[in-house]
């Protein structure tokens, strides 16, 4: 979700994959057709300044708000779009993008988890989400990492971004560079929510081992009112009521 003066997803062949249910039936369904989608966006400050009332009354129940990146950088828009987004009644998540080849995993959860992507039961706070995906910097797509390095590094940011927060972190990726990058690794999706990425009218094949996705960006043009400019559109998979189950871990 990174953008660096064009959106790097452009880069990215065919594809944003959506977010795949936690094992623990927090969508019982298999796709879109099968039962209802909840509308939502992500955004970091390349979005502005956001109406979070306008938004909310546009028909958008969720969202994802950049917090950090790497072991260093804090969006200087989340606070505000945290706590309005909240107040507003709409359910938020942090995101963190991954920098798999400057720190360890484990530095990077602790970096989000004390830069705004803690968790609490109160109904609109979902866990966070890691955002990994194509290098946009130096060091290749895959940051340099084998595949095998990849999945610990993955691993280790899953594990301890668990201990830090009691929370199983939602995981968004593309299919293709999750299948390149850990070697089509199947690990997580028995437990880790999947947030596709794919810019298309349907969410296509999913990573390797995912049963259904939960969140799926579908669009990084859309547009919705009080917020000026193009931002990214997202379906959850499933009525808001499962919506608030997964934030509440019920």
């Amino acid at each position: 979700m990174i953008r660096t003066g064009f959106t790097l997803r452009r880069l990215i062949a065919a594809g944003i994959t959506a977010v795949a249910a936690a094992a623990t039936a927090l969508v019982a369904t298999t796709g879109p057709a099968a039962a209802a989608t909840t509308p939502g966006i992500d955004v970091s400050h390349y979005q502005g300044s956001i109406n979070w009332t306008s938004v909310r009354n546009a028909g958008i129940q969720f969202a994802f708000i950049k917090a950090t990146e790497g072991t260093s950088y804090k969006d200087p828009n989340f606070n505000a779009n945290y706590v309005n987004s909240y107040n507003a009644g709409v359910i938020r998540g942090a995101y963190h993008f991954a920098r798999p080849n400057i720190s360890s995993g484990a530095t990077q959860a602790n970096y989000l988890a004390s830069n705004g992507g803690a968790w609490s039961a109160d109904s609109r706070t979902l866990p966070a989400a890691l955002d990994v995906e194509a290098n946009p910097y130096s060091g290749g797509t895959c940051y340099g990492l084998s595949t095998s390095g990849m999945r610990s590094w993955i691993q280790d940011f899953l594990n301890t971004y668990k201990a830090r927060t009691g929370r199983y972190a939602v995981i968004y990726t593309t299919t293709s560079w999750w299948n390149q990058c850990t070697g089509s690794w199947t690990g997580p999706w028995a437990n880790h929510p999947l947030w596709l990425a794919r810019w298309s009218s349907t969410p296509g094949t999913l990573p390797a081992g995912a049963p259904v996705w939960s969140f799926w960006q579908y669009t990084a043009s859309g547009s919705v009112s009080g917020i000026s400019g193009n931002v990214d559109r997202n379906y959850w998979n499933g009525d808001r009521s499962r919506l608030i189950a997964l934030a509440n871990n019920t």
